[in-house]
């Protein structure tokens, strides 16, 4: 059963959530534009905005600017939401650290933290969790709504961490800790997925009816959004790239199978590749100077990671049809410094006849990563789906 999320508005019915997203997503909007575009009488829109301005979730505002309209000579009121009225957190968390933002109704960040992890026990990285919530919410400026927590691996139910390679954790009840510590209610998801949300909501992928998210950096990530919607599978979070076999002779790495995306492409599989060839231990960052600057190992690990990553985006571009990729990630730099071999990959693996890839390059941080999950503990609160938040 569903319970009221405690912001003072009340659990939304499927049509309500769908005036509550048009005006948080577009708004303000006239009550003229928001019944065309959800093709709505007039009389059904004011049964569905009365009680959430009554709730406080709309509010009237006094301007609709150059599109405001005029029914029978009185001006029409303009709705939308108070950004500023409540605040969510959102965090990312790593192996070693926890990234953490502060963020308004509408997903704009208002302040960053990040604090190094002590310990990767789920007792230590709740505690951290909590201090930073402290903090966070100490200098808001409004009340705390919510918390949402994204980490890499398998989440159950928007609240269990089931498996995350980078913790070390099976099973563990991450939302349930959190929340008795902080008081909130807390959503958890797998880190890519909260992106994927985020970016259709407030991003690159906001409008589009077909949008896909690939991110490379520590591992591999894939969100496909069909319909205006995420796209959930059962198997999303099992290691994306792991058997994408993109080059079958292609190197071996620790990690991911010969010639996988993953061996290619992943920051710790391009590392190996220049350590086993060199001896020498390099960052990421160096790698890529070295192959800009034309150091003949740099520049071939790279060239065959921009080759890979090309012949990737168009093999997604040919199966799932997206209107726009998104690349993201901590390993984007490799755009800058290959990019004009990335579009000969995308070009080899395409018709010459095919429409070009509609492909968007954002440079992201650990701090992008938490914002999304900010974003998750909006859409749940917001659209009153208290089945899978973890409330104290």
């Amino acid at each position: 059963m569903q319970k009221n999320s405690g912001l003072g508005w009340p659990p939304l019915s499927p049509a309500e959530r769908s005036v509550a997203i048009e005006v948080l997503l577009h708004g303000p909007l006239s009550r003229t534009e928001l019944a065309r575009r959800l093709n709505l009488s007039a009389g059904s829109l004011t049964r569905l905005t009365k009680p959430l301005i009554g709730s406080g979730l709309l509010v009237e505002v006094p301007d609709a600017g150059p599109m405001a309209l005029v029914r029978q000579g009185r001006p029409s009121q303009p709705l939308d939401v108070v950004a500023g009225s409540h605040a969510f957190l959102g965090f990312k968390v790593t192996g070693d650290t926890v990234y953490g933002v502060r963020t308004t109704l509408r997903s704009e960040v208002t302040a960053r933290l990040d604090r190094p992890l002590t310990g990767r026990g789920p007792e230590e990285v709740a505690g951290t969790l909590a201090a930073m919530t402290a903090e966070l919410g100490a200098a808001a400026g409004a009340p705390l709504a919510g918390i949402g927590i994204g980490v890499g691996g398998l989440v159950r139910e928007r609240a269990v961490v089931g498996d995350s390679p980078y913790l070390g954790w099976r099973d563990v009840p991450l939302a349930e800790l959190v929340g008795e510590r902080t008081g909130l209610p807390v959503v958890v998801e797998n880190d890519v997925a909260a992106l994927v949300e985020a970016e259709t909501w407030f991003g690159a992928g906001r409008g589009l009816e077909r949008f896909a998210v690939l991110t490379i950096g520590a591992g591999i990530g894939y969100g496909l959004v069909l319909g205006g919607k995420r796209v959930p599978h059962a198997g999303e979070d099992r290691g994306f790239g792991h058997h994408w076999i993109i080059q079958p002779h292609g190197p071996l790495t620790p990690d991911g199978a010969r010639g996988s995306a993953v061996s290619l492409l992943t920051i710790p599989s391009i590392r190996y590749q220049i350590r086993a060839a060199t001896g020498r231990d390099a960052t990421y960052g160096e790698i890529l100077a070295g192959a800009a600057e034309g150091e003949p190992m740099a520049a071939r690990v790279i060239d065959e990671a921009a080759r890979a990553l090309g012949t990737l985006i168009a093999q997604i571009a040919n199966f799932a049809m997206p209107q726009k990729i998104l690349l993201a990630g901590e390993g984007v730099g490799l755009m800058d410094v290959a990019g004009a071999t990335v579009e000969e990959g995308i070009r080899a693996g395409r018709h010459p006849l095919a429409a070009p890839v509609g492909l968007e390059t954002k440079i992201s941080d650990f701090h992008d990563w938490a914002r999304g999950a900010a974003v998750l503990a909006i859409q749940v609160l917001v659209l009153g789906d208290c089945r899978r938040v973890n409330s104290p």
